[in-house]
């Protein structure tokens, strides 16, 4: 396994979360290894503060998730605080939040990486499940447990897995909550790649910087009409936006605005009107 030199990102003062880069790669690192990796409604909003800091971070390419140690990538909400309308944090507020955090994910216009290190159950199997590629350790274990204690999630934890591995399976996870090995998961798509426990983080970062070879403009397209369909309207809304962005890059679109500040009627006959 190849040394490298995380450097944590400053400005933040995260407790249940690690938040580092390296050479343009920022990794979000659940950090809660006592409790399997557990989110509670603190890990949670860290999660997303951290995201959206990779959202807007211009020197960031691609994010990596994963978990502290080497027993698990992330074991779902922390039952320990669950309690009448979700997850009570320390305000005595509950909330859904990690849905929040789904959303961020299915959204952010870069790549993001699961790196599955160890168990991905519950709400953790969700999360591993919204990033855009999946790589475990052979040692990670994937499965649901929602019936067996209480919880359920009927949005993309439901609806996605099936468009991955069919209704029949997602059935099956869903209802029998039975745990699943990497080399299972990998057969039913929902792993990209399974490697030793040693080579996880090399090929993590193999991944995402071969990525950075390609163009992000190109990536973040692909990403958003990957997502559109599944997304209904929120997809096309994030679609369209990104072609709006694209638009504006245009001499076409630049016309118009200077039009209107030069108090002028715009020319657009200059431009293509390609069949």
């Amino acid at each position: 396994m190849e040394t490298r030199n995380w450097k944590t990102i400053e400005g933040f003062d995260f407790k249940e979360i690690l938040f580092e880069e390296y050479n343009g790669i920022a990794k979000i690192t659940i950090n809660r290894p006592r409790y399997r990796n557990a989110f509670t409604p603190r890990t949670t909003w860290e999660m997303s503060q951290a995201f959206a800091w990779c959202r807007e971070a211009q020197r960031i390419s691609v994010v990596i998730l994963t978990g502290a140690g080497d027993k698990a990538f992330c074991s779902g909400g922390d039952m320990h605080v669950k309690g009448r309308g979700g997850y009570v944090g320390e305000d005595g507020v509950p909330r859904l939040n990690v849905l929040d955090v789904q959303k961020q994910i299915r959204s952010l216009p870069k790549p993001v990486i699961a790196m599955v290190n160890g168990y991905a159950i519950g709400g953790g199997h969700v999360l591993h499940l919204m990033c855009d590629l999946t790589i475990a350790s052979d040692n990670a274990i994937f499965g649901q447990t929602g019936p067996k204690v209480g919880s359920f999630d009927a949005g993309f934890g439901a609806s996605y897995l099936a468009r991955i591995v069919g209704q029949k399976k997602a059935r099956e996870i869903w209802f029998l909550c039975s745990q699943y090995s990497a080399i299972e998961a990998e057969r039913m798509g929902m792993v990209n790649k399974v490697v030793p426990f040693d080579e996880l983080e090399d090929t993590c970062v193999e991944w995402a910087e071969t990525m950075m070879e390609r163009s992000p403009l190109a990536l973040r397209m692909i990403k958003a009409g990957l997502n559109a369909e599944l997304d209904g309207q929120a997809g096309i809304q994030e679609l369209a936006g990104d072609a709006t962005m694209l638009y504006y890059m245009l001499d076409e679109a630049q016309e118009g605005g200077k039009a209107f500040l030069e108090k002028r009627k715009p020319d657009f006959s200059k431009y293509p009107k390609l069949p």
